[in-house]
């Protein structure tokens, strides 16, 4: 049985990410006691229908008892079922904004307390499961569609056991990836956000990807990467990696980190790997 713990900071987008993951096949629970995990283990292997892929969400909302998470996982993970663990981050500033606009209360508010002091505790009491988490997708920037996409590329049945190379482009004056393995800033090459008829395309189009890629520095750039990564895939493979993120930065994250990101990504699937492509801030103004 494949088992995935969800857990991570609230309003982070767990309830997004569940149904992703019921959309690719797997049978999801919500808020359950650590304490019950290995106990489900066994009912889900006893069962008749033979449940072979499965999701737990556990998070703060348990109380004193999410304080055993960790201990119930390693506890697992030295048997024959080893599950993976999803974590899901946001910063701060934008989980505040998701409450206000909600107008839900933090399940770790108190009635003399802000919000701010709610997602301080909160860190706290994930930090030790935040630590050994396997896959960690931060959602600050993300739409539900795009953390939808990043589930399906983690965790279909396709990817299993194959390490994933997710070449991600996006805008340093949005914010930078805190999921990035890797991060490369190429913001030194010729940019087409000053080229009229270039201005309004993104590194999708054929036009802003050869005046990207005219330039012999870049050129010269995309050489040295994919040499550096012909050398450290393998070396993350080794090591039982099943995601790496490579992060490409440029302004706005709409010409040139979308070319590179689409040519490392053409690269590494030459290369055996599985590449999965996240524009992330192509579509913002």
């Amino acid at each position: 049985m494949e088992l995935i713990i969800v857990t991570g900071m609230s309003g982070a987008g767990k309830s997004q990410a569940v149904k992703a993951l019921e959309d690719i096949g797997y049978y999801c629970v919500d808020n359950m006691p650590p304490m019950l995990i290995q106990k489900f283990v066994e009912l889900c292997s006893q069962s008749s229908e033979a449940i072979q892929r499965v999701a737990l969400v556990m998070d703060v909302r348990s109380g004193k008892m999410f304080e055993d998470l960790r201990e119930n996982v390693l506890a697992l993970q030295k048997s024959d079922q080893s599950p993976h663990i999803l974590f899901l981050d946001c910063a701060d500033e934008v989980l505040c904004h998701r409450y206000k606009e909600t107008r839900r209360q933090h399940p770790l508010a108190e009635a003399d307390g802000g919000i701010e002091q709610a997602l301080e505790r909160e860190r706290a009491l994930l930090a030790p499961i935040a630590a050994i988490a396997d896959y960690r997708i931060d959602t600050t920037h993300l739409s539900a569609g795009q953390l939808k996409a990043q589930i399906a590329d983690i965790f279909t049945e396709e990817s299993a056991g194959v390490m994933t190379v997710q070449c991600m482009s996006f805008g340093f004056k949005y914010g930078f990836p805190a999921e990035a393995d890797l991060m490369l800033d190429v913001r030194c090459f010729p940019n087409p956000f000053y080229i009229p008829e270039l201005k309004d395309k993104t590194g999708l189009d054929s036009e802003v990807r050869d005046y990207v890629l005219g330039s012999a520095d870049t050129r010269e750039f995309l050489s040295r990467i994919t040499a550096m990564l012909d050398h450290l895939l393998p070396l993350y493979a080794a090591e039982g990696r099943t995601r790496l993120v490579v992060a490409i930065g440029c302004t706005g994250g709409k010409h040139r980190s979308v070319t590179i990101a689409n040519e490392l990504a053409a690269h590494i699937e030459q290369s055996g790997y599985r590449a999965a492509t996240q524009h992330r801030d192509i579509d913002k103004k």
